[in-house]
């Protein structure tokens, strides 16, 4: 497996890494930035490659407000806005070439799994060289992404092309919710299959409460994650709590008003955390097809609470939290939408609460690792 990603905190690919090792296969897992003694279990070693922090500032945090302006501070955001894609892509091809000679020394082998499309070339030469399968975990429909800096609409264009050229080399594509899989197949992908980034199912969830404490939201703090709605929406909702627990993108401003934040905690803990409080948001901006076709890991870690949720009504995420009964549904970037959702939640709780319970038959990992599983068994 390869992956760009801090493979330490990527819980798909642990899991992933975890369900393939428990079926009988040795893994051999090059991420990025991975803390000295880190382990993930028996069958899989770690390898880690760094990434440059390029122009990333090293001071990220929540703050009241938006920091310093002037016209000095303009001129700075405006070079940033202009080289931020340039940067990035230069960035992605440096880890690439830093981590090809420990592809090299790690082979050769019977599988190279690329994890996203920033690994797909690296992976597809080796897997070419070893007369190896290739296999492609596109986590997300990666040139249809919102990102900052200026508009990419060539890059963009171009990258789909090649996308499609390395994947078809692929004896297998994995994604993470159908919206994306129909995506790739209609631009000439042929076997796509949907692992998605469910959680094992708990051993014991404790029985709902009449009604819910608070809103969490427990996930990556950043732009695209509609938070500034949240908080606008968290005024209207008072005395009822808002609270935010996660990791904060390196120079990401929010004046957070009412809302609560706590430490971030590992991945049970924040099933405790969620029950506590009741109610978790899925929350993303309605600007890009990515997340218009997304099904992130907070919807499926509310399933494994057991805690309704407020999601963001977009396609992939309406269609599931609809036909389980998971949840409320709100317009992104509509304040008074969400205050709404959550009060109907709120008012319907016990409805939401059954509906949550009964989709964690279907919507766990278990029942993803098998397709997981099955598929490297058809290799």
């Amino acid at each position: 497996m390869i992956a760009q990603s801090p493979i330490a905190g990527d819980s798909r690919i642990l899991r992933e890494a975890t369900a393939l090792a428990a079926a009988g296969h040795t893994l051999h897992v090059i991420g990025r930035d991975v803390p000295d003694g880190f382990e993930i279990g028996p069958g899989i070693t770690v390898e880690s490659v760094s990434r440059s922090s390029g122009l990333r500032s090293g001071n990220g945090g929540l703050a009241v407000g938006h920091g310093r302006n002037g016209l000095k501070v303009l001129v700075q955001r405006f070079g940033r806005w202009l080289l931020l894609p340039e940067h990035r892509n230069r960035t992605e091809k440096h880890w690439r070439a830093a981590a090809a000679p420990v592809v090299a020394a790690a082979g050769p082998v019977d599988v190279v799994h690329a994890h996203d499309f920033n690994t797909l070339e690296l992976a597809a030469e080796y897997a070419e060289k070893w007369s190896a399968s290739l296999v492609y975990d596109s986590h997300e429909l990666w040139f249809d992404r919102a990102l900052p800096g200026r508009p990419t609409p060539l890059w963009r264009a171009r990258g789909r092309r090649y996308e499609v050229s390395l994947a078809s080399k692929a004896r297998v594509v994995f994604t993470v919710s159908d919206g994306i899989a129909e995506r790739l197949r209609s631009r000439g992908l042929r076997d796509v299959r949907v692992v998605r980034n469910t959680f094992p199912r708990a051993d014991d969830v404790p029985p709902a409460p009449d009604r819910p404490e608070g809103l969490l939201y427990a996930g990556r703090v950043g732009a695209g994650r509609d938070l500034p709605t949240v908080v606008a929406a968290a005024r209207q909702l008072l005395p009822f709590r808002t609270v935010l627990m996660g990791s904060v993108d390196p120079n990401y401003r929010l004046d957070l008003g009412p809302v609560e934040t706590v430490a971030e905690r590992s991945i049970d803990e924040v099933d405790d955390t969620l029950r506590m409080y009741g109610i978790s948001l899925v929350t993303l901006t309605n600007t890009c097809e990515n997340h218009r076709l997304a099904l992130p890991n907070k919807l499926f870690h509310a399933v494994r609470a057991g805690v309704p949720v407020v999601a963001a009504d977009l396609p992939e995420l309406r269609a599931v939290v609809t036909q389980y009964k998971l949840g409320g549904l709100y317009e992104p970037g509509n304040a008074k939408s969400l205050t709404d959702a959550v009060r109907s939640v709120i008012d319907n709780y016990s409805t939401y609460t059954d509906g949550i319970r009964n989709a964690a038959a279907e919507l766990n990992w278990e029942r993803d690792a098998a397709i997981l599983t099955a598929a490297y068994q058809d290799l």
